[in-house]
């Protein structure tokens, strides 16, 4: 459905922005042609530069440090430069090209369980895909649906996926989750995946207090992420129920404090995790941050490392 939606949102205003400068390209009205046409094909620019100054007035006395100008300019920029790829192409046109990887040949290597999040689909991990499939390392990159529908319904989506790669490789599987994918992980693993053995969770700029910018959000996914929310309290109180006092110990959480979705800033982070904050990277490209990658791999060698030894 996301990709559908997508397709006709790309497409849509690629046709207005040339219906636009062929309309005042034929009364000779150059500039008008050229400005309107690079208004509604850059127009999203104009939109992540109001969002950044929205979180550098809303920082407060958030605990993060605060990014100076020029790690927001830098931020943006990133961010304007990432958001078509995914937005445009990635999910839109390329979300079933690259195959989930398992097989007989995952047996005994720790798999990758990829988990996108809001109006997101698997499109997102396309260059993770490639560079996993590239090492040989099992994993499977899912699609939450319904797009607008309660976070709580993605757990068996989660659920079936990380049986599926535990089941190919008989060994707990990694989960990486992005944005709003990281509450449907916590969802999952206090409710139906309770008990499920994990390698780890990373998260990378989940909301997991919440978010800001959530106060507009209409749909009920993005009402469950509003800071304070009733849902967000009781996932909580779930997880110590399910997973005792410590709950976030298996959790990895990289956050930004240059994040133009989750913020203030340390609304991405948990008590008792390893918090890792990544300067000068807007919400989209902190998922493409070679700091994020490299940390996934470390936790795989080390698992793998564990097997052998297991093995002995």
């Amino acid at each position: 459905m996301l990709a559908r939606l997508q397709q006709a949102t790309t497409l849509g205003l690629l046709a207005l922005a040339a219906a636009w400068f062929a309309w005042f390209a034929t009364r000779e009205r150059w500039g008008w042609a050229v400005l309107g046409a690079l208004l509604i094909v850059l127009g999203y620019a104009l939109f992540l530069g109001v969002e950044m100054v929205l979180l550098a007035w809303q920082h407060g006395d958030d605990p993060s440090p605060r990014a100076s100008a020029a790690q927001l300019l830098r931020a943006w920029w990133g961010e304007v430069r990432t958001a078509p790829q995914v937005f445009c192409w990635r999910q839109p046109f390329r979300s079933q090209s690259l195959q989930d990887l398992l097989g007989p040949e995952s047996a005994g290597h720790t798999g990758v369980v990829l988990v996108h999040g809001f109006v997101c689909n698997r499109g997102l991990w396309n260059p993770w895909m490639r560079e996993l499939r590239r090492r040989g390392i099992p994993h499977v990159a899912i699609n939450l649906e319904p797009v607008f529908g309660s976070i709580d319904a993605y757990a068996p989506r989660i659920d079936a996926a990380v049986r599926q790669v535990a089941t190919a490789t008989g060994r707990p599987p990694l989960v990486v989750a992005h944005s709003m994918g990281g509450l449907a992980v916590r969802g999952w693993w206090a409710g139906c995946g309770a008990g499920t053995p994990l390698a780890r969770v990373i998260t990378i700029g989940s909301p997991h207090a919440g978010t800001w910018l959530a106060r507009f959000g209409a749909t009920h996914n993005g009402r469950q992420m509003r800071r304070g929310g009733d849902w967000l309290a009781e996932l909580a109180s779930a997880e110590r129920q399910t997973r005792g006092a410590q709950p976030y110990a298996s959790f990895t959480c990289f956050y930004s404090h240059c994040d133009n979705i989750v913020f203030p800033p340390s609304t991405a982070t948990l008590p008792g995790a390893d918090n890792r904050h990544v300067p000068g990277c807007a919400h989209v490209d902190l998922v493409f941050q070679p700091a994020v990658f490299s940390e996934v791999c470390r936790w795989l060698s080390g698992a793998a490392r564990e097997a052998a030894s297991s093995a002995r």
